[in-house]
């Protein structure tokens, strides 16, 4: 239960900020000796993904119904919005996840991306990818000022800010609101625009993202699921501390966005790639 507590909070804190929480939730089961892959780990993941995506839906909502509900037009453009971002999501993962998969893990047995999940040489490599992305839009959105920002989208904007989703979903360690946050802010959307935006894609994206998570799961205990029963009541507890530690990662999040600090995530996601990669190297 403790090691359920910790990782929760760890999830509920980095799914929420620009820092990857796979990567930070894949090092710290490897710190406590716990096994990334193993069945009730998987399970007790969908379960962090799902407290998240209800904190993300309790602290968004007031604001999302004044940004996008208040009108005819404006809900419009939100949802197709949305739309079109998540097709272009599904068609860049997607495709991205099938030529692993088909072809650079042609001839293994089951072979499902999230293998490569645990690997810490490729979670340092997109750490630093992401750190780069974030560090460099936040210095370019601090030197241009905010007056010249869009609060409604564009097509051009949204199509990008998904394709860009899209490439995050592989790759552990390539931080998904910070790459799509960061997008927007590339393209002149408004800060609080590119947040909103971002986090109503979040939750588009989680359940499909947890119903794979569950179907492999499934297919890798011959499906009978009877086993993880046991693990049922402490994924629950993760689910509500993630909740929690979610609530506060927005709070956080949006106060650093809003006041110019972004790029401070991008030093941060620097400094992780440098410590994964160092423990990495000594064979952890």
């Amino acid at each position: 239960m403790i090691h359920v507590i910790i990782l929760a909070i760890v999830q509920g804190l980095a799914e929420l900020l620009p820092v990857s929480s796979s990567a930070h939730v894949i090092v710290a089961e490897k710190l406590m000796g716990l096994n990334p892959g193993a069945p009730e780990m998987t399970l007790l993941l969908v379960m962090l993904h799902t407290g998240t995506m209800i904190a993300v839906i309790v602290y968004f909502w007031p604001r999302w119904r004044q940004a996008f509900f208040s009108s005819g037009p404006q809900l419009r453009n939100f949802v197709t919005g949305l739309i079109v971002a998540t097709v272009l999501t599904g068609i860049v993962g997607g495709g991205i996840i099938e030529l692993i998969e088909k072809v650079l893990m042609r001839g293994q047995a089951h072979a499902w991306v999230e293998q490569l999940f645990s690997r810490l040489d490729l979670i340092a490599v997109a750490l630093a990818l992401a750190g780069v992305f974030i560090l460099v839009a936040g210095l370019v959105e601090n030197r241009r000022g905010t007056a010249a920002a869009a609060r409604k989208l564009a097509p051009a904007q949204y199509s990008s800010i998904g394709a860009i989703q899209g490439l995050c979903i592989p790759f552990r360690g390539f931080s998904r609101s910070g790459a799509t946050i960061s997008t927007g802010l590339l393209l002149r959307v408004a800060r609080s625009s590119a947040e909103d935006f971002s986090f109503a894609l979040a939750v588009v994206l989680t359940p499909p993202a947890d119903a794979r998570e569950i179907w492999r799961l499934y297919q890798s205990q011959h499906h009978h699921l009877a086993g993880m029963v046991p693990a049922a009541a402490p994924s629950i507890v993760g689910m509500v501390c993630a909740f929690v530690a979610g609530l506060l990662a927005l709070k956080w999040l949006s106060r650093w966005l809003e006041t110019g600090r972004w790029h401070f995530f991008g030093i941060y996601c620097l400094i992780a790639a440098i410590a994964v990669g160092y423990l990495h190297h000594t064979g952890f």
